[in-house]
């Protein structure tokens, strides 16, 4: 006996009282697909420029397609003052120690630990050593990118 087999049908999105609804998930992925690929990158540190934010931070970054990745270099005493924004951001602390105030507490990390924090969330840090911090944004930065990140470039 032969087996049926049912093909999918293209069917454009549904409409309610003359609105349309969203795409399907998955109509939703392959929107996301058909942008043009970044192509593979391989990026050494030392190849990227250090900028100088002011005498006690500097930082590198590379931005991929949906995703930032910095390296941050801040000296003892270095505040990065409360601000937020719609990226989220993981810190991993290479070397050193930072000091957060974030949602109404204070949250020290120290080498080898993360921290994760989520889009909108205030946040200030100090670092209380001399410190390594490698962060990740996704989306990336616009503000990084485009240098308009003034509360960076003050001296503290």
């Amino acid at each position: 006996m032969a087996k049926k087999t049912m093909k999918a049908k293209a069917t454009a999105p549904a409409r309610k009282k003359g609105k349309a609804i969203s795409p399907a998930p998955a109509e939703r992925v392959r929107a996301k697909v058909a942008r043009k690929p970044l192509p593979l990158q391989h990026i050494p540190w030392h190849t990227v420029p250090l900028e100088d934010l002011n005498s006690l931070l500097q930082r590198q970054f590379v931005v991929g397609q949906d995703i930032m990745l910095a390296r941050v270099l801040l000296k003892k005493g270095c505040i990065v003052p409360e601000h937020s924004h719609h990226n989220e951001q993981l810190t991993y602390i290479v070397e050193g120690a930072l000091k957060f105030w974030i949602d109404n507490r204070e949250i020290t990390v120290h080498a080898g630990e993360v921290l994760c924090i989520p889009s909108h969330m205030p946040h200030k840090a100090e670092a209380i050593e001399d410190t390594v911090d490698l962060d990740i944004f996704t989306p990336p930065r616009a503000d990084w990118i485009n240098k308009t990140d003034q509360y960076l470039r003050k001296e503290k």
